[in-house]
């Protein structure tokens, strides 16, 4: 099985992929190929250059082409269960699903004040530090109505199938978690 992880800014996916890891997901992060990428162009690593990278590599390679990187290498033991957080691109899911038998999509959001909140305290350094940054950073993150091959997490959202919205206690997305694991598990 494959669970795609998609989720805004600081809505809560480090706490679901948590408890997936806890039962024996191995763990896929586009965020860490890109990273990786942008090292051997010699490029900074930020959000922006990331989402960048992310977008050229989709326009150019197709809109599934950040998830083949982690097919790739989830394709070398069939038999585990992946989680690929965090598709971007509605496209992505759809290449997904077209492309792996046992696929499930899984978004997770909360408001927005929340995710800020969230995020100043996490300190990331790709993080925004003021509420206008994090105003950008969010509706590019929801949907780059400019560039179809873009970050699309508001569509994402849409076509999921499983959203927890993560506005409670730590406790209640745990329970919330629980219910979709309980409807999930192979």
């Amino acid at each position: 099985m494959i669970i795609g992880m998609c989720g805004r800014p600081g809505a809560g996916k480090e706490t679901l992929t948590s408890f997936l890891r806890d039962k024996g997901f191995i763990y896929f992060e586009t965020s860490a190929i890109l990273r990786e990428e942008l090292v051997k162009l010699g490029l900074e690593i930020t959000r922006w250059n990331m989402q960048n990278l992310a977008d050229n590599m989709r326009e150019k390679n197709g809109v599934g082409a950040v998830m083949k990187l982690l097919l790739d290498k989830a394709n070398k033991d069939k038999n585990k269960n992946y989680i690929f957080d965090s598709l971007r691109n509605a496209g992505e899911a759809e290449f997904l699903r077209k492309n792996v038998q046992n696929f499930i999509l899984m978004g997770v959001d909360a408001p927005q004040k929340i995710r800020f909140e969230r995020m100043i305290k996490r300190a990331k350094s790709s993080d925004p530090k003021t509420w206008e940054d994090f105003l950008k950073v969010d509706e590019r993150d929801n949907f780059d109505i400019s560039n179809p091959m873009g970050q699309q997490t508001g569509k994402l959202l849409e076509v999921s199938d499983f959203v927890i919205v993560n506005k409670g206690s730590l406790k209640d997305s745990l329970d919330e978690i629980k219910k979709i694991w309980e409807k999930i598990k192979c």
